[in-house]
């Protein structure tokens, strides 16, 4: 089991842990981390576009990264590449993580963490060298482990640099 889970509440692992715990316990965190940017605020806060000239939103953050876990987790590591996206594909603004004027958040929100359980099932029936296949290449577990955190910590950025502009929250 990781140490943290998306609740809002986090947990940095143990240096002091194998790659495999390490890897799950860091995942965890970026995701709880995302999850803690986005807490109480509404949904007009999360939907909000706050740092120019950037669309980004916290929504449109949490519907991208939910994309991306069915991605690695759901379509690339088990080679079930025609595994349908979770929203039908409409670009708004040309920009996949701007969600539609109908998007609700409580959905979304949902729709996420289905697929942060969905991702953990999958690695966990896996070893870290499995892999499946990405443009022609093979992809080990322990590279989408690691793609994943860079993701989220790159995406967490962002949402630091929203949720201050919203509210000047820090350090959430």
């Amino acid at each position: 089991m990781s140490d943290a889970a998306p609740t809002g509440s986090r947990r940095r692992p143990t240096y002091l842990k194998g790659e495999r715990e390490l890897l799950d316990g860091w995942l965890e965190f970026h995701r709880a981390t995302l999850l803690a940017k986005c807490e109480v605020l509404s949904p007009e806060q999360l939907r909000a576009q706050p740092v120019t000239p950037s669309p980004l939103s916290l929504h449109g953050l949490v519907r991208h990264m939910a994309e991306t876990e069915r991605n690695w987790f759901g379509r690339i590591l088990p080679g079930n590449l025609s595994l349908a996206p979770i929203w039908e594909s409409r670009i708004v603004e040309d920009n996949g993580m701007v969600p539609p004027d109908d998007a609700r958040w409580n959905d979304d929100l949902t729709a996420w963490l289905a697929e942060c359980e969905a991702s953990r099932k999958a690695a966990a029936e896996r070893d870290l060298q499995e892999s499946g296949s990405w443009r022609g290449n093979d992809v080990t577990l322990r590279s989408i482990y690691q793609h994943m955190i860079q993701e989220y910590a790159r995406h967490n950025g962002h949402a630091d640099l929203i949720r201050e502009s919203l509210d000047g929250s820090t350090g959430l």
